[in-house]
């Protein structure tokens, strides 16, 4: 059930950047200084969303012996900022340039325009459509189904959650394909639904504290199997799922596999990926090589854009769960089941 999701480096929390040395290709093709990226909310150290952008960054410098240069956000930043932090990459000569997140969308397109020769990507969005711009969307409806049918088939007690970082369309999406999934199993089962804030500012997706009070209380109310899509946030979630023995569900990277979640990875069942590292790294490769990408770039479960982690052995040895989460991944490739956004 693994979607092809690149490792993660050991990543480390901070404000600080890194710089390598300046690239350029063995046969000519590529004149940039490298890679510039710059994380969404949380930073490098999430063990999710911005982790699977540093994968792809990682990998593609380390093939390519290129330059790389990834920036960390600033606390309540304003639009303008991200112009900042994207004109600077530019101006330095970083091609091509990433922002992670939607947020990124307004400063993307305005910086873009001001430097259409260097390419641009961005996460999570697909509003921009410029020539130099690669809009990378994933179908977390469909990760999110497939996280539904395996929380509805674990639980002992007929009774989940999910717990969403920002109370935005874009975790809606999760929610909703998590919901369908569940109740493709049980269409009676008890879901518990909670946003940790209104707004990204208020820090639902950079407060492991909320997380898991936002799952103690969820497990206080019943729920044994809860679904995470809160970015950092989402540790407390794992936290608190570990201390009381309920199953949690991590979601964007293989959350059983990091090193910082280590000690609550017996009760990660599984995680709904986007395979971000895979964008990041592909879009990297098409500039490298002189073709790079724009427009729509969607990961989906037929592309392997996303996917469903199976890397806990407790998993594997659920038979039924793994069954029925292989047949929902068939079901949809094969059309047999279309997943709500909303």
């Amino acid at each position: 059930m693994t979607v092809a999701v690149i490792a993660l480096a050991a990543a480390g929390c901070g404000k600080s950047s890194t710089d390598s040395s300046s690239g350029g290709s063995d046969d000519g093709k590529y004149s940039g200084k490298g890679i510039g990226l710059a994380y969404d909310i949380g930073g490098k150290g999430d063990q999710s969303f911005n982790d699977a952008a540093y994968s792809g960054f990682k990998k593609a410098e380390d093939e390519f012996k290129i330059g790389g240069r990834d920036v960390e956000p600033q606390d309540n930043e304003s639009d303008a900022d991200k112009v900042q932090r994207l004109e600077t990459l530019a101006k330095a000569g970083y091609n091509p340039i990433i922002g992670v997140g939607y947020s990124y969308a307004p400063a993307v397109k305005q910086v873009a325009a001001k430097y259409p020769k260097v390419t641009f990507g961005m996460i999570d969005d697909s509003t921009i459509k410029a020539k130099n711009v690669a809009d990378m969307v994933f179908a977390a409806e469909q990760s999110s189904y497939l996280a539904g049918v395996a929380a509805a088939s674990a639980t002992k007690k007929d009774h989940i959650g999910f717990i969403g970082g920002v109370d935005i369309p874009l975790i809606h999406t999760f929610e909703a394909g998590f919901d369908q999934g569940a109740k493709s199993v049980n269409p009676k089962i008890k879901i518990e639904s909670q946003y940790l804030t209104q707004t990204a500012q208020e820090g639902g997706f950079s407060s492991p504290d909320k997380g898991r009070d936002a799952a103690q209380g969820q497990i206080d109310a019943g729920a044994d199997v809860i679904y995470h899509a809160a970015g950092l946030s989402g540790q407390g979630v794992i936290q608190a799922a570990a201390e009381h023995k309920v199953w949690a569900i991590g979601v964007d990277s293989d959350q059983y596999q990091q090193t910082a979640l280590a000690k609550y990875k017996d009760y990660i069942l599984g995680s709904a990926l986007k395979n971000v590292g895979g964008a990041v790294y592909d879009l990297v490769k098409s500039v490298y090589e002189g073709k790079p990408e724009s427009g729509l770039v969607e990961g989906t479960l037929k592309s392997g854009g996303v996917g469903f982690a199976d890397s806990n052995p407790k998993y594997k040895a659920m038979t039924k769960v793994v069954a029925a989460v292989d047949k929902a991944k068939q079901d949809i490739i094969d059309g047999k089941v279309t997943v709500n956004t909303k």
